[in-house]
């Protein structure tokens, strides 16, 4: 399974809220907005996630050298 960190939210989430802006639908556009929004913070807990297991391995690796 590929992990999209939420890109595809925010490509939906723009291609909303652009529409909404293009034909006048506030409610389209902060639809748009919010989702977009959901999907940047998709990506960032998912960029954590990694940071944080790279983290965990090099600690782990640095630990079994001292053994």
């Amino acid at each position: 399974m590929v992990d999209d960190k939420g890109k595809k939210e925010q490509v939906k989430g723009e291609v909303k809220e652009k529409t909404g802006k293009l034909t006048g639908d506030k409610e389209k556009q902060t639809e748009g907005f919010l989702e977009k929004a959901k999907g940047k913070v998709k990506e960032a807990a998912s960029d954590a996630k990694e940071t944080a297991e790279g983290v965990r391995k090099a600690v782990k690796k640095d630990s079994d050298k001292e053994k």
